[in-house]
């Protein structure tokens, strides 16, 4: 089953700024920042499973994420390498005032 990752290049940055704009999205960004490959249905995050879902699928169109797809599991993953070279230290900004957001 092949998912729809567009080429970041080709994704506006208002569409990548919008995904990060929700609280949840960047819940799940933050906890992919260290690097690391997820089970989707690994995060928790207090929302119904459709809602994660539907979360992760905006991070993907976005071009924010990659999916991979291992039998019935999907694991995802950030694009950070990507991110960074097309948008320098824009996540840096934007998990760091998240971050610091949340400890206020």
């Amino acid at each position: 089953m092949e998912l729809e990752e567009p080429e970041l290049r080709e994704v506006p940055v208002t569409a990548v700024l919008a995904a990060l704009a929700d609280d949840v999205r960047l819940q799940i960004v933050r906890a992919l920042a260290a690097g690391d490959e997820y089970a989707c249905g690994t995060f928790e995050l207090g929302v119904s499973k459709a809602t994660r879902s539907h979360h992760l699928k905006v991070l993907r169109e976005a071009g924010l994420t990659r999916t991979r797809v291992a039998g019935t599991s999907r694991y995802v993953r950030l694009r950070r390498d990507e991110l960074d070279k097309l948008y320098p230290g824009l996540l840096d900004a934007v998990l760091t005032r998240s971050t610091a957001a949340s400890n206020t």
